[in-house]
């Protein structure tokens, strides 16, 4: 293997977290700022890029390093190395509610695509790229837009969805419309592309948006049940306004209601 072979432990149901264990000298790789808590013998050290190219050149890691802001993502990455002689641990926190998928590549055909901000951390040798979406439609109405994020590897990457995981297992020709927002990850066989909704009431008034996505089998695809942008939008919606009061949470008795309930 090019991969740290990792061993791990996912703790928590809702707001879950990862401990990695390291053998002397193994290193995780993570996005920067996701790290929870680690063992004292654990040395890290912020770095240009996702550290899978050690002997490569210094504008060979700007530029990779570069590309990931196109993602959305930070230009650092966080590798974790044990430098202790016996074993020592890492953790790692999902930013928001929802689920952590162990994904090991080297059963998936050595490549994942996933959105943008589902990387939560990967064992040293993992390349972190990105995806082009090279159909026009597939860019501007995806959902993802242009880019995804690309990971390479036969180790272990981890990644955080919103909600419920649901793994789906498409098998040749078998195709699934989804939600654009909903998409956590695909293996590299599966088709994406986008399919209009139809119907002017379906397109005004479904709540659906314009689009689905549609991905074809063979393949396996990773579907969450609570993009954060959904979970955003419901707390902004929320969240009191400019000189007034939260939202209701569903009284008929509005303002009289929260009094009742002591807010």
């Amino acid at each position: 293997m090019n991969t740290h072979e990792i061993d791990y432990r996912i703790i928590g149901e809702e707001m879950q977290c990862v401990e990695i264990e390291l053998d002397p000298a193994e290193t995780v790789v993570a996005e920067a700022g996701s790290m929870m808590y680690m063992s004292d013998e654990i040395a890290m050290q912020t770095i240009f890029g996702d550290g899978s190219k050690p002997t490569e050149g210094f504008m060979g890691k700007v530029f990779a390093a570069g590309k990931r802001v196109l993602t959305g993502e930070s230009l650092f990455m966080t590798p974790f190395t044990n430098a202790g002689n016996s074993k020592n641990h890492a953790t790692f926190a999902a930013p928001y509610p929802g689920k952590i998928l162990a994904m090991d590549l080297s059963e998936l055909g050595g490549r994942l695509t996933c959105q943008k901000d589902a990387f939560l951390c990967a064992a040293q040798g993992t390349t972190i790229g990105i995806e082009f979406q090279k159909k026009i439609g597939v860019g501007l109405f995806g959902g993802e837009g242009f880019i995804m994020q690309k990971l390479e590897g036969d180790g272990l990457a981890f990644l955080h969805a919103g909600g419920t995981i649901i793994e789906r297992n498409l098998k040749s020709g078998e195709k699934l419309k989804i939600d654009t927002g909903c998409i956590v990850a695909f293996t590299k066989e599966v088709h994406y592309d986008i399919q209009f909704v139809g119907g002017i009431k379906n397109t005004l008034f479904g709540g659906e948006g314009l689009f689905f996505a549609s991905l074809t089998g063979p393949g396996k695809v990773w579907i969450q049940s609570l993009p954060f942008s959904r979970l955003a939008d419901k707390i902004i919606s929320s969240a009191p306004k400019m000189g007034g009061k939260r939202k209701g949470e569903g009284s008929v008795l509005g303002g009289l209601g929260d009094i009742i309930d002591g807010n």
